[in-house]
């Protein structure tokens, strides 16, 4: 369901949102992920959207959207939206 890259990602940058870790590995990582219903989004604009389906964010800029604690930017455009 997730591939290596957002399992990566995941796994280096979970402290960002967690206070201790919640996965050690990639197997850890993707069944914690697929359990919150983690959802990638293959651009800023699917972020944005997924957002505004479920909170409000108007007035948010761009930075501040992927600068939320539980948005992950994967480094190849995609973001990770992970609920904790």
């Amino acid at each position: 369901m997730y591939d290596y890259k957002v399992l990566d990602s995941f796994l280096e940058k979970q402290l960002t949102l967690f206070p201790e870790r919640v996965a050690e590995n990639r197997e850890e990582a993707e069944e914690f992920l697929a359990d919150c219903m983690a959802v990638v989004c293959n651009s800023l604009k699917e972020v944005r959207d997924y957002f505004e389906d479920v909170a409000d964010i108007s007035g948010m800029s761009d930075r501040e959207l992927t600068e939320a604690e539980e948005v992950f930017e994967i480094g190849d455009g995609r973001y990770l939206i992970v609920e904790g």
